[in-house]
């Protein structure tokens, strides 16, 4: 028998200073089996990041083929559609075709795997309006260390830095961008 998803909830204070965003969050969101708790914080990462009116989880690793975030409009139009880890350069691609009128993004657990991904889009002309970003990995691994099922933090993003409260404790990582030309 196959093991159910985990849910996880998350009490975020988010602070994005360069779009003038204060929010607090209530996010829940199931975390599949296989996946692990530093994919989860990513997706939360992501959320924060690309904060935007109606963002909400994709299903995640149970359809590989869906955005981890997705936010529409009230007609039901895609205005954003992103993935997070490992993504595929085709299916990005792909993405950017079908939703002409949405942002596409994609934040990557390391800069390594971005320039990946980026090594491995060479050949393809559509992907140069995709937003790449890549989170700090020791960031991301200090989140998920304790593999909580509820946390309350404290996210502010300047410029392209995460500053996060957890638990009373600090911690700090760039986002690193890169672009497909």
């Amino acid at each position: 028998m196959a093991q159910a998803p985990t849910l996880c909830h998350f009490e975020l204070a988010l602070s994005h200073v360069d779009r003038g965003i204060n929010e607090t969050l209530s996010l829940r969101t199931a975390r599949h089996p296989s996946e692990t708790a530093q994919r989860v914080w990513l997706r939360v990462l992501a959320y924060a990041w690309q904060f935007c009116e109606r963002i909400e989880f994709g299903p995640g690793l149970s359809d590989p083929d869906s955005p981890d975030l997705l936010a529409t409009n009230l007609v039901g139009e895609t205005t954003l559609w992103m993935r997070v880890g490992k993504a595929d350069p085709q299916k990005v691609q792909r993405a950017a075709d079908q939703n002409g009128n949405a942002k596409i993004a994609v934040l990557f657990e390391s800069p390594e795997r971005m320039r990946t991904f980026i090594d491995e889009a060479k050949g393809l002309t559509r992907l140069g309006r995709v937003e790449l970003g890549a989170a700090d990995p020791e960031l991301v691994a200090a989140l998920a260390k304790d593999e909580e099922r509820r946390s309350k933090a404290t996210i502010t993003i300047v410029g392209d830095h995460f500053y996060i409260e957890k638990d009373g404790a600090s911690f700090d990582g760039p986002i690193e961008r890169a672009s497909i030309v």
